[in-house]
Formats: C-alpha cells, sequence, structure tokens
C-alpha cells in the first residue's frame, strides 16, 4: 500500500489568534513581539499577519525596523501560554484523522502549529481520498477555532513538510510519487527542508544551486565533503527519499481546552462550571487513549487580555476526574483571589502523560 503523509500547518499562528479573540484587529497588520522590556518596542518579532508580511516584516527582525517599515501596524507581545492552550484544541482535533497505531496514533507534533499525521491505513493508500481529508482537516479546524491552517500530501514527511507551504495561506497541496523529482528539481537549495544554511553555502561553493543539482550530484562527493551520514542523507532528501516514521515525541505531549466565559467575570458560580466542563473534556480524551497525568496548568486571560499561568504537580500520574476537578478549581482559586480584573477565558491543561498503570485515588494526590 502507498504510504501518505500530511503536514499541516497553522497560518500566522499567534497574529491569527489574536485577530480571532479582538475582531478590531482584522484588516489590520499585525506584529507579535518577543519583548525584551527594555523599551516599549526593544525586543524581536515573532511572527506577523499576512498583511504584515506585505510591507517586509518578518519573523527575527528588530519590533523597532517593523514599527519603520510600517508604522501603522499593531505591536502586540507574545502570549505563549495562550497560543499553547489553543494549540493544544488544535493538535487534538488534528490527531484525530491519523491512523491508529499499536503504540498510539501516528501523529506527530513538531512544533506549537505544526504535526504529521500518517493516514496511509485510514485512505487506503489513495491519494484523492487523502486530499479529501485534508480539505476536511481544514474545515474543522476552521469550524471549531475558527483559524485557517495549511496542509501538504506527500508519500513521506519530507515532501509533505515542503509542500504544505506551496500555497500558504489556507492552501493544499499535493504531491504524488510521480510528481516528486519534478516538485524538487527546480527548488532552491535552502527550500529542502533539514538543509541549513551552512551546508547551502557549502553546496553552493561546489557549482551545486538547485535541490535538483544535488540530486544528480555524485553521491561520493557529497560524502567527501559532508561525511558519510550527512552526504548520504543530502543525496536521498534530494530525490525525495524518506521512511522516517510518524510517532509521537516522547515527554513533549500535552492536552488542553481552552474557552471564552459567557461574560466578563470574577463570579465563582460563572468559572467554575466551564472550568468543569473542560476538566470532563478532558477526562474523556485521556480515557479514550489510556492515558493518566501528572501536571495540571490553568490559563487565565483577563478582560485586559492579560494571559496568566499557575501550575501543580502532583506526586503520582492519575486519571481520575474528581483530582483533575479538585486541582483545577483550587488552582483557578488563587487567580480570583489575586486578581482584580475580571476574566475573559479560561483554560485547563494536563501535561506529564503517560500510560494508565491503574487507577489512583483522590488520597494518593498531593502538591
Amino acid at each position: 500500500m502507498q504510504r501518505i503523509v500530511l503536514h499541516v500547518d497553522m497560518d500566522s499562528f499567534y497574529a491569527a489568534i489574536e485577530e480571532r479573540e479582538n475582531p478590531e484587529l482584522q484588516g489590520k497588520a499585525v506584529v507579535v513581539c518577543m519583548l525584551s522590556g527594555r523599551s516599549e518596542l526593544s525586543g524581536s518579532v515573532s511572527t506577523c499577519n499576512y498583511i504584515a508580511r506585505k510591507s517586509g516584516i518578518r519573523s527575527g527582525m528588530p519590533c523597532s525596523r517593523a514599527k519603520k517599515l510600517n508604522p501603522d501596524a499593531v505591536f502586540l507581545p507574545v502570549r505563549k501560554d495562550f497560543y499553547k492552550e489553543v494549540s493544544d484544541n488544535v493538535m487534538e482535533i488534528l490527531r484525530c484523522y491519523a491512523d491508529p497505531g499499536e503504540n498510539g496514533d501516528a501523529f506527530e507534533q513538531i512544533s506549537i502549529d505544526e504535526a504529521f499525521l500518517e493516514v496511509t491505513e485510514r485512505v487506503g493508500g489513495d491519494f484523492d481520498r487523502a486530499f479529501e481529508l485534508g480539505v476536511q482537516i481544514k474545515d474543522g479546524v476552521r469550524v471549531k477555532e475558527k483559524l485557517t491552517c495549511s496542509v501538504g500530501i506527500g508519500p513521506n514527511k519530507l515532501i509533505a513538510k515542503m509542500s504544505s507551504s506551496v500555497k500558504k495561506p489556507d492552501g493544499i497541496t499535493m504531491v504524488k510519487p510521480m510528481d516528486v523529482s519534478g516538485f524538487l528539481g527546480s527548488l532552491k537549495l535552502t527550500k529542502l527542508w533539514g538543509l541549513g544554511d551552512v551546508s547551502a553555502d557549502k553546496l553552493q561553493e561546489m557549482g551545486v544551486f538547485t535541490v535538483g543539482e544535488l540530486a544528480e550530484y555524485d553521491v561520493i562527493g557529497l560524502i567527501s565533503a559532508f561525511g558519510k551520514a550527512r552526504g548520504t542523507w543530502l543525496k536521498q532528501a534530494a530525490a525525495g527519499f524518506d521512511d522516517s516514521p510518524v510517532k509521537e515525541r516522547e515527554g513533549s505531549e500535552q492536552i488542553g481546552r481552552i474557552a471564552t466565559l459567557p461574560e466578563d467575570t470574577l463570579d465563582p458560580g460563572l468559572i467554575y462550571p466551564l472550568v468543569d466542563r473542560l476538566t470532563e473534556d478532558l477526562i474523556a480524551k485521556l480515557d479514550a487513549r489510556g492515558l493518566a497525568f501528572r501536571v495540571v496548568t490553568i490559563t487565565a486571560i483577563n478582560s485586559n487580555f492579560r494571559t496568566r499561568t499557575k501550575s501543580r504537580t502532583l506526586n503520582h500520574p492519575v486519571s481520575d476526574r474528581a483530582i483533575l476537578r479538585e486541582t483545577a478549581r483550587d488552582i483557578l482559586a488563587a487567580f480570583l483571589s489575586e486578581s482584580p480584573v475580571e476574566l475573559r477565558r479560561v483554560g485547563v491543561r494536563v501535561g506529564g502523560l503517560q500510560k494508565k498503570k491503574g487507577q489512583t485515588s483522590l488520597f494518593d494526590y498531593g502538591a
């Protein structure tokens, strides 16, 4: 059966979330910055929306320079904890489409806004069905999270990853096995996933400027210049070969849920029921996958859009809904006692995940 892998990449993720949360930002250039605090715009651009990119603003650029390129842009500080909660929601949506496996779903999150999905079994090795699945994924993310993503479909992770950027934003690109060489051939070296600037510069000194030229280069010459492992990889990657599996990165996974309150409030009578619903949703997800958790994190976003988080690590991995609900409420109580500003959104996240080894009772946990 023909292998098929999808790569899903969220579009200008941080900026898109900010636009979703504050509709007044839509239609404006939005720049999300990692600020140092030394001055109003001391720091660098983390990401920006596509309107800002038309001004020449790019990730990694000093915020002060971005301001000169577009004085009318809206500059916002990074809210990493909030973005992580949204990411958890998105990743759970994506996971549902991946092939099931003996050791977990064939799913691999590689960053806060990117993931691979092996879908070979789900679509029976049929690329046309995989394209339909890609459309379903995009629709699911749009409906449930009001965000857009771009999807790449290929016979392996390498091709899927590289194809997802072809039609950004909100696009879908499919590269079938017979089209791989044509897809890669004319690409610049810097477009080859996994090839760094240093290696690209060295290859250009050797007279190699495109991926197609790299594919035709003598493997012995590549091994001589880069060593056996790297030289062999360069030859194989340029030809579109990649047999690396799609699998969860050990110790990196978390599951979270975040939702908006009916109104901005500090009233526990409105906040606790929402938190309880979020914890029930998390427990259902954990039970379905046979997982226990050890870390509980609460994210609180107030009416001024300030994000704060608090976490608690339990003594043992547990899977009891009462423990999760009680811990979440306890952490939230600390927020309510400290904050004079009404809350707008709350989120619950669990981490330290591992396979269940047996039920742990409420009497067995502690801070």
